[in-house]
C-alpha cells in the first residue's frame, strides 16, 4: 500500500483547522446517545446535536459550526449491521465531518469552501470529482458551472426519483413537514477499472463514483398539503464520510484497507490467531470493537432492551465472527487498548473509560461463550439436512434461550446461502422484536406557535413573583383567554416556577388574580427558554395581558429541593465507595423521593449502603452553603465538574457546589446543605444488566421512614414479648425452636415411613421376576420419599418402585429402579411416566428419579398401571 498522504488524524485536524480559518466555531463530537432526545436511538449524523438548533428552539453563541462527530448506525432505517465487513464501506459506527451556518453563509460560501478544502488543502485531483444538484434548484448549478468552473457534464441534476414532488435523493427533509430543502453531493470517481456508473445513470450503484460529501441547504418549510414556504434564515448542514475521504488520500479503494482499520484488523488477527488478513471476520470484528467501545464510553451498557439490546447484537456478532475464525474464549475486550492508542487523543472521554469498556465487554464475552457453543450446534443440528431456511421456531429458541440475535442466526445462515423464516420468528416474539429497533429520522411533532421572546425565571430566588400573561393555549391551539374549568397552558413574561428538566419535576402552584385563579399541576418547557404552566382555570377567566401573581406550592418545592440536593452527595458518594466507574443513568426526584439509576454491575451491599449514608450525613451535618456559578461549558470542564450522562448542555452552564460535589446542574437547590436535614436510602435493587437503582428520602419523608420501621419494631418485641433491644436475640431463638421442631418432625416422618415401608413390602407383586411396588405414602415429604425408597429397594432386591404422596393440591412421586433391573428400564422413565398422567413432569438418575404432579384426582389410576408398564419392559 502507498504511503498515505494523510493519516485519519491528520484528516480529522485538517478539516477542523480549514473551517476554524473560515471563523466557524470548533465544538466536539456528542455522545452516541443524543442528550435529552427520546424520538432517536443514536446520534446518526453530525446534526443531531444542532436539531434543536434547526428547529428554531435552541440558540448558539455561534452562527458557524464545524466538527468531527462519532456516530452509529444499527437499528431502524439506518440498520447497516447485516452489511458490514462484506462490503467496502458499510459500518456501525463511522466518524461524520460537518460544518454548518445557522443563518449565516448559504450555497455560494459552502460549496466554494468545500472545493477549496478537496482540490487546494486535501489535493484531490479536479478531474476526478462530481456533482450532483437537485433538478429545479439553478442556484447551486450556476455555482458549480459558473463560479467554481466545474464542466456541465461532470455536474448532474437529479430529479424527482422517488415517485412524488420533492421525493428525491437531493432532496433532504428532515420529517414529513418542516425544514427541508435540496442538496448538493460531491462524488469522487474511482476510475474505469471499477465497475459502476455516474450518478443519475442506471449503473449508478456501483463501486465507481462514491458520493463523499453532502451538502444540504435548509430553505423551505414543508407544509402539510405538500406546498413548501421560504424560511425566514436559511441554513447549511453539510456531512463528510471520514472512512470514505481517508480511503481516497490514502490511495486504496475500501474503507477497511485506511490506516485505522489496517491496525484493527492486525490486532484483531493477533488474537484470534489468524494469518489471513483478508478474511472478512477480521473486518467485522474491526468495525464492531469501534461501536461497541464507544457506546460503552457514552453510558450504553449490553441488555435486553433498547440501546443496551443493540450494544449486545453488536458485541456477540463479533465474539460469533471470533469463534467462526476458532477462538473459543474471550479475546474481544483485548482489543480496546489498540482502539485507544488510535483514537484516544480525538475522543478523551474514550481513553479515559477504557479500563470500563475492557470490563464491560469482558463480561459480555463471558456470558454469551457460555452458551455460543450449545446455540451453534443446534443451529449446525437445524442445517445439517441441506435445508435452505432455517425454521422460524428454530431463530427464536435461539434468541431466548441462547441469547443469538435474529440477525446474528441471518448472520450464519447467510454465509451458508440459506434464508431465515422470520415471519415465524416475529410471530414467536413479537415484543422482542422491536427492543432493538429505533426511528431512523426525527419524528418532529410541531411544537406549540409561540414567536414571543422567551420567560425570565427567577425560582432560584423567589417562590412568588408578579408576572403577565403572555399566551395562552387550549387544546394546542393558541387562545385569547381560558374559561373556568377549562384545561391549557399559560405562558407568563415571568416566572418563579421551575420546568421539568435534568430529573426534577416541574413545579405547581397556582396563577392568580382578583377574581381570577388558575392551578397549575405541572411546568413544562415549550422552549429551552419558554416555561409553559399545564393546568386548569378553576375561578373566573384569565386573558392575554392580565396582571397576575404566580406562586409556587412553597412546600412541594423544598420537599424536592431537599432531595434534588442530595441526589448530588449521593452521587459523589457512591462513586467513591463504589468507584469510578458509576455512572448515572437516570433520575426522578420529586417532593417523595429520589430515584438515582447507575452503572455498576453488582449489588450494593448493607455495608456500602451504610457507608454510603454515613458519608452523605456528614455532608449534611457540615451545613456548607451551596453556591452556584454560570460559566462557559469549556471553564466548567477545567473546574472538574460532572457532566451527567443523557443531559444536553448548552455553551453556558451552570456549576453547582454542595458540600464536596460539584457539577452541572440547572435545578434548584437548598441554600445549605444543613437544609437537607437527614437522608436514608430505602432501597436498592438491579433494574437492568449492569443497572442498579437506588431510592432514598430526606427530611420530613426521611422522619417518616424512620419512624414507621420503629412502629413495626415495637410491634414485633410485642409479638415476642421482649424489649426492643432485644428483638433480635429472641427472634433468633424462635427460629431455632422451629428448627428443632422441623427437625423433630421429619424425624419422626422419617420413622413413620420407615414402619409403613416394612407394611408395603407385602404389597409388592412379581411382575417376570421384578418385584412392582406402587404406593401411597400418606404425610411423606421428598425427603421421606427418598429414605423409604432406599429401604425398600434393600429390601426387594430385583424391583421397580413408585411412592407417591399428596400435599393440597400437589403430588409428589419418586421412583426407584435396582441395580440389577436398570438394563430393562430406567427410573426416570419411569417417573415421567406416572407423573404425565397426574399433570406433571420429572427425572433423575437410572436408579432415582423425582417428579411432581397438579392433578391428584388421577393418582390411584396412575399407580395402577405402573404393574402393566414394567410388564412390557421385562
Amino acid at each position: 500500500m502507498s504511503k498515505p498522504n494523510f493519516s485519519v488524524a491528520d484528516i480529522r485536524k485538517t478539516f477542523l483547522d480549514f473551517f476554524a480559518s473560515k471563523a466557524h466555531t470548533v465544538v466536539a463530537s456528542s455522545p452516541l446517545v443524543p442528550g435529552n432526545d427520546p424520538t432517536l436511538m443514536f446520534t446518526n449524523s453530525g446534526m443531531v446535536q444542532f436539531k434543536d438548533v434547526f428547529l428554531g428552539t435552541d440558540k448558539r453563541p455561534y452562527v458557524r459550526a464545524a466538527s468531527v462527530q462519532a456516530c452509529l448506525r444499527a437499528g431502524g432505517k439506518h440498520n447497516d449491521l447485516e452489511n458490514v465487513g462484506y462490503t467496502a464501506r458499510h459500518h456501525t459506527f463511522f466518524e461524520m465531518l460537518g460544518n454548518w451556518s445557522f443563518g449565516d453563509y448559504f450555497k455560494r460560501e459552502s460549496l466554494v469552501w468545500g472545493w477549496e478544502l478537496l482540490t487546494e488543502v486535501y489535493k484531490l485531483p479536479k478531474e476526478k470529482l462530481w456533482a450532483t444538484v437537485y433538478i429545479d434548484d439553478d442556484e447551486a448549478y450556476d455555482i458549480w458551472t459558473k463560479v467554481i468552473g466545474l464542466p456541465a457534464d461532470r455536474v448532474v441534476r437529479i430529479g424527482d426519483n422517488k415517485g412524488a414532488k420533492y421525493a428525491s435523493d437531493n432532496f433532504w427533509m428532515m420529517a414529513d413537514t418542516g425544514p427541508c430543502g435540496p442538496c448538493s453531493e460531491i462524488f469522487y470517481d474511482h476510475g474505469p477499472h471499477i465497475p459502476g456508473g455516474p450518478p443519475g445513470s442506471p449503473e449508478q450503484d456501483g463501486d465507481r463514483y462514491i458520493e463523499i460529501w453532502n451538502h444540504v441547504f435548509m430553505q423551505f418549510d414543508m407544509q402539510a398539503d405538500g406546498s413548501v414556504k421560504n424560511l425566514p434564515a436559511p441554513c447549511v448542514d453539510t456531512g463528510m464520510g471520514l472512512e470514505r475521504l481517508a480511503a481516497i488520500l490514502q490511495h486504496v479503494h475500501s474503507n477497511y484497507e485506511i490506516d485505522i482499520f489496517d491496525a484493527l484488523i492486525k490486532a484483531a488477527a493477533r488474537e484470534t490467531g489468524v494469518t489471513d488478513l483478508e478474511n472478512k471476520s477480521l473486518r467485522v470484528i474491526a468495525d464492531h470493537i469501534r461501536a461497541t467501545s464507544f457506546l460503552v464510553s457514552d453510558g450504553v451498557i449490553p441488555s435486553n432492551e433498547g440501546r443496551g439490546y443493540v450494544q449486545r447484537r453488536i458485541i456477540r456478532r463479533a465474539i460469533r465472527h471470533g469463534y467462526k475464525l476458532g477462538k473459543k474464549t474471550p479475546f474481544f475486550h483485548k482489543l480496546v487498548p489498540d482502539l485507544v492508542a488510535l483514537m484516544g487523543e480525538a475522543y478523551p472521554n474514550l481513553k479515559a473509560n477504557e479500563n470500563k469498556i475492557i470490563d464491560t465487554l469482558k463480561a459480555e464475552e463471558e456470558r454469551f461463550f457460555e452458551t455460543l457453543e450449545n446455540g451453534m450446534e443446534i443451529l449446525d443440528a437445524a442445517l445439517a439436512g441441506g435445508q435452505k431456511e432455517l425454521p422460524g421456531d428454530v431463530a427464536f429458541k435461539l434468541h431466548d434461550t441462547y441469547g443469538f440475535p435474529l440477525d446474528l442466526s441471518a448472520d450464519v445462515c447467510r454465509e451458508r446461502d440459506v434464508t431465515v423464516d422470520e415471519a415465524g420468528f416475529n410471530a414467536a416474539m413479537d415484543k422482542q422484536k422491536a427492543a432493538g429497533r429505533a426511528a431512523g429520522k426525527f419524528k418532529m411533532d410541531r411544537a406549540l406557535e409561540y414567536a414571543g421572546i422567551g420567560n425570565a425565571f427567577t425560582g432560584y430566588e423567589k417562590l412568588e413573583e408578579s408576572a403577565r400573561v403572555v399566551a395562552l393555549y387550549h387544546g394546542g391551539a393558541s387562545v385569547q383567554q381560558l374559561h373556568e374549568g377549562e384545561q391549557g397552558i399559560v405562558v407568563l413574561d415571568v416566572t418563579p416556577f421551575y420546568a421539568e428538566s435534568g430529573g426534577q419535576v416541574g413545579d405547581s402552584g397556582v396563577i392568580a388574580a382578583e377574581g381570577v385563579q388558575f392551578g397549575v399541576e405541572d411546568t413544562q418547557k415549550i422552549k429551552s427558554d419558554v416555561f409553559g404552566h399545564h393546568g386548569t382555570q378553576t375561578q373566573g377567566t384569565l386573558k392575554v395581558g392580565d396582571a397576575v401573581v404566580a406562586k409556587i406550592d412553597a412546600q412541594r418545592r423544598q420537599a424536592t429541593m431537599r432531595n434534588h440536593s442530595v441526589t448530588h452527595l449521593m452521587h459523589k458518594a457512591l462513586r467513591e465507595v463504589l468507584g469510578d466507574h458509576v455512572q448515572q443513568k437516570g433520575s426522578l426526584v420529586d417532593a417523595d423521593k429520589t430515584r438515582f439509576d447507575f452503572v455498576h454491575n453488582h449489588a450494593v451491599s448493607d455495608e456500602q449502603i451504610r457507608e454510603i449514608e454515613k458519608r452523605v450525613n456528614e455532608e449534611i451535618l457540615a451545613n456548607q452553603q451551596t453556591m452556584a456559578r454560570v460559566m462557559e461549558i469549556d471553564a466548567a470542564k477545567a473546574t472538574g465538574a460532572v457532566m451527567l450522562f443523557g443531559e444536553k448542555y448548552g455553551d453556558t452552564v451552570r456549576v453547582l457546589d454542595i458540600g464536596s460535589s460539584r457539577e452541572l446542574c440547572g435545578g434548584t437547590h437548598v441554600h445549605r446543605t444543613g437544609d437537607i436535614g437527614l437522608f436514608k436510602v430505602v432501597s436498592e435493587g438491579g433494574v437492568a444488566a449492569g443497572i442498579r437503582r437506588i431510592e432514598a428520602v430526606t427530611g420530613a419523608n426521611a422522619l417518616a421512614y424512620l419512624q414507621q420501621l420503629e412502629s413495626t419494631v415495637h410491634s414485633m418485641s410485642g409479638t415476642l414479648k421482649a424489649a426492643p433491644t432485644e428483638v433480635q436475640g429472641r427472634l433468633s431463638q424462635v427460629l431455632d425452636q422451629v428448627r428443632a421442631l422441623e427437625k423433630e418432625v421429619a424425624q419422626l416422618k422419617g420413622k413413620l415411613a420407615s414402619s409403613k415401608g416394612d407394611e408395603l413390602v407385602a404389597q409388592a407383586v412379581d411382575v417376570k421376576g421384578i418385584r412392582v411396588l406402587a404406593a401411597l405414602l400418606d404425610g411423606a415429604d421428598a425427603k421421606t420419599l427418598r429414605d423409604t425408597m432406599d429401604k425398600l429397594k434393600d429390601k426387594l432386591k430385583t424391583a421397580a418402585i413408585v411412592l407417591a404422596a399428596v400435599d393440597g393440591g400437589k403430588v409428589q412421586i419418586a421412583a426407584g429402579v435396582t441395580a440389577d433391573s436398570m438394563g430393562k428400564m430406567k427410573a426416570g422413565d419411569l417417573v415421567n411416566f406416572v407423573a404425565q398422567q397426574v399433570g406433571g413432569k420429572g427425572g433423575g438418575k437410572p436408579d432415582m428419579a423425582m417428579a411432581g404432579g397438579t392433578e391428584p384426582g388421577k393418582l390411584a389410576g396412575a399407580l395402577q398401571s405402573v404393574q402393566g408398564w414394567v410388564a412390557e419392559r421385562a
